[in-house]
């Protein structure tokens, strides 16, 4: 979840008192947020700390030869974008507290009641289709605002926007440019402006080998350096405003002294995109002159159909019903209880006119995109409500008890014995190369077993594994350092195609073991095997007993045959063959590698492995 670095003091001001570490943690908690980390070293006094805690103590407040304010960490919930700043926190906790009332966010058009207009040209639809905005008037900054407002837009590029994939957002000082705009997709060597912070004029092309190097901008040129066109920002006079999703033009660049914020949003998803805008113009429209007034601007797009006025602020209208809150909250309230519960968490709500005992009327803020459905809201309820006041009841319900599948259980138990027969787990990925499944074994792949990767990353983690051997033999390979023997097991899944399912592949739950030591260690191999059976309560009989059907039917019973598999040197390997209830079954193997696994493994020394399915035993 993201964290929120908030000045301590200013918070306690804008939320009317001054809280202990210990109250104000209890209020996140009440709230649905966490208290990180109370940096507050001012507070501390060198004579009661530590020796080795003073020197760190003393340095850390300074900061440019400053004092360093004392600061509040606070964990935010990943859907909770309204509270990605100050103002949203403050607000919220005001609401929540009942210090303030949800505002009634308004559209107001310019002095002269005409509306900007951005105009999206057909182009753009072949990198990045979608663009929204919006205008705030007469804003008052100051540099803990100004910074903030520039900290909501990284954490909204962070998160919602995927690392800026989805969405991109630029600010301008108004005052430098003029309107209409228009939102172009132009070759690069035909984009040329100077980059924020910069002097120098440059092309496109230019610009993005400027910032390879750029340890903050360089993990953003991927998004559209390979393509033909880039998109761009143009203001009347065709002067560039910003180049999204990389950077924004130093023409318009705001500072402590813009009044006017021209914001654009360009995106491959036109909900973020919209929610985006909403959160960063209500977040910061408490600063202008008329508190929470936008005004809206006009994006043309014939091309598309995403002709319209935006910001939409109006709050979203929907229901909830009274029985459903109650019954997963375990309360009995009445709809005007939840109604003033909901006003808390910045909701409007009513009972319904049609429906007024089982139902509410509700209205949901622009700065609660996360709002979907009425869990939603039943959860504000209960966090208005007090997660500590609910009523505690075990459910009335049977068959809730939690317990372990059985095939785990059964792992657990394999797990443990071979623990304690002196092996060590070891825990591999379960993608491998093709080779390292296949050729470097000595099997060949018809096809129809393997589950691949369409499109690998690497060549390293083409499929996923059929067996647990390659994944031994690497954790082997790779601590050959260690001394010899070395004894190490593992139990987990294998994928295998399986048309039949609807997934078209199924797991199985295997057991392995691999022995590498000067020695072949086969009667060790063996000897684990054997041991796995007698916890699993599989007697051994001989392989004739087995063949003859004389092995005892009714219970589990194994026995052992010979067997050529490429991958064990010949003459060196056995089939390990089980009957449980009168069905008989092949469910592993067990051997000595042949010489040629070894080399490709590049391991020097002997290895004896064991393999089965133990899914059977169930």
């Amino acid at each position: 979840m993201p964290t929120i670095t908030v000045d301590k003091a200013a918070l306690f001001e804008s939320l009317g008192r001054d809280y202990t570490t210990e109250e104000f943690d209890e209020l996140c908690f009440e709230f649905g947020i966490e208290l990180d980390e109370d940096v507050c070293i001012a507070e501390f006094k060198k004579d009661d700390m530590p020796n080795e805690m003073q020197t760190s103590a003393i340095e850390r407040p300074v900061v440019g030869g400053k004092q360093e304010a004392p600061q509040l960490k606070i964990e935010i919930p990943a859907n909770r974008y309204d509270m990605l700043c100050f103002e949203g926190i403050s607000l919220m906790l005001n609401i929540f507290n009942g210090k303030q009332k949800s505002p009634n966010y308004t559209l107001k058009p310019s002095p002269t009641g005409e509306l900007q207009s951005l105009t999206a040209t057909k182009d753009t639809s072949r990198i990045r289709p979608f663009v929204s905005g919006a205008i705030l008037r007469n804003v008052k900054f100051t540099k803990e605002r100004y910074d903030s407002f520039i900290a909501l837009q990284d954490k909204l590029h962070q998160n919602l926007a995927r690392q800026r994939t989805l969405v991109a957002i630029g600010t301008h000082d108004l005052d430098t440019i003029e309107g209409p705009f228009t939102y172009e997709a132009l070759p690069p060597e035909e984009i040329k402006f100077a980059p924020l912070n910069q002097t120098k004029v440059m092309t496109a092309v230019e610009l993005m080998k400027f910032y390879e190097s750029d340890k903050h901008l360089s993990r953003y040129l991927h998004i559209i350096k390979d393509s033909p066109v880039y998109p761009v920002i143009l203001d009347r006079n065709r002067t560039v405003c910003s180049m999204p999703p990389i950077i924004n033009s130093n023409h318009s660049k705001i500072s402590l002294n813009t009044r006017n914020v021209f914001i654009d949003i360009t995106a491959t998803d036109i909900t973020k995109a919209e929610i985006c805008n909403n959160i960063l113009v209500t977040m910061f429209s408490q600063y202008t002159e008329e508190p929470f007034t936008i005004e809206p601007i006009e994006i043309i797009s014939p091309h598309n159909d995403q002709s319209r006025q935006v910001p939409k602020l109006n709050p979203r209208p929907t229901t909830a019903s009274v029985a459903y809150i109650n019954a997963c909250c375990g309360l009995s309230l009445t709809p005007s209880e939840i109604c003033s519960l909901l006003t808390r968490m910045s909701y409007t709500a009513r009972p319904s006119p049609t429906n007024s005992s089982d139902t509410v009327d509700v209205l949901v803020p622009p700065t609660r995109a996360d709002v979907l459905h009425q869990a939603d809201i039943m959860e504000d309820v209960a966090i208005a409500y007090g997660f500590n006041k609910l009523p505690r009841a075990f459910p009335q319900v049977s068959g809730t008890v939690g317990q372990p599948l059985a095939i785990n259980k059964l792992s657990d138990i394999v797990r443990l014995e071979a623990a304690m027969a002196g092996w060590s787990e070891v825990m591999p990925l379960i993608l491998c190369s093709h080779d390292e499944n296949f050729a470097w074994l000595n099997r060949v792949d018809d096809g129809t077993t393997a589950v691949r990767l369409a499109n690998p990353k690497t060549a390293e983690y083409q499929v996923v594994r059929t067996s647990l051997l390659p994944g031994l033999l690497k954790t082997i390979r790779e601590n050959k350092h260690h001394g010899v023997p070395m004894k190490i097991f593992e139990v987990s899944d294998v994928a295998f195609k399986d048309l039949d399912r609807e997934r078209k592949s199924r797991n199985e739950r295997h057991f392995a073991a691999a022995w590498y030591g000067k020695s072949s260690g086969f009667e060790v191999v063996h000897g684990l095997m054997d041991r796995i059976m007698l916890m699993l309560k599989s007697a051994f009989v001989v392989g004739e007993e087995g063949l003859s059907g004389k092995a005892p039917g009714g219970s589990s019973a194994y026995w052992i045959s010979e067997v050529d598999d490429k991958t064990f040197f010949p003459g060196h390997a056995a089939q390990i063959h089980l009957r449980i209830g009168g069905k008989e079954s092949v469910v592993g193997v067990f051997g000595i590698l042949h010489p040629t696994v070894l080399e490709r493994f590049e391991l020097r020394y002997p290895v004896s492995t064991l393999e089965m399915n133990i899914e059977v035993f169930l």
